[in-house]
């Protein structure tokens, strides 16, 4: 399995969400570390944050894009790059949540993930503590 391979089959895992299923994925020293520096050392807590945020929330990929960094993809920089869709807490449902996932693969098995994401922008637009952005040209 191809470093690509791998953070896409756990992406779609971790989404239904599986957290456990996930767990096949990941290095037993894994770090992550979601939007506003949370860290969280286990796919379980990636769900759970979820929860808190979202009545359910799903990726479309747009691109992965493979940076090797050692030999024969044995270390290699992964970045899935795509949109947020689901339902707030609140069952208003979203789309178009512009996402950046970047992973760090070691001999197949994720070992950091640093995620970023338009979330917490657009609950400050929901909360009206932020006026929505236009381009103008």
């Amino acid at each position: 399995m191809t470093p690509k391979d791998t953070v896409e089959e756990f992406l779609r895992i971790i989404m239904i969400p599986d957290p456990e299923g996930a767990r096949a994925f990941v290095s037993a020293d894994l770090r992550i570390r979601f939007t506003g520096a949370r860290e969280m050392q286990d796919p379980a807590q990636c769900t759970a944050f979820n929860r808190s945020r979202y009545a359910w929330v799903k990726k479309r990929f747009e691109q992965t894009d493979t940076v090797a960094t050692g030999s024969a993809d044995a270390d290699a920089i992964v970045y899935n790059i795509g949109t947020l869709y689901g339902e707030w807490l609140d069952g208003t449902p979203f789309e178009g949540n512009r996402y950046v996932d970047r992973y760090v693969v070691r001999n197949g098995k994720i070992v950091q993930m640093d995620v970023w994401n338009d979330s917490a922008e657009r609950l400050l637009q929901r909360a009206g503590l932020c006026e929505p952005w236009e381009i103008r040209s």
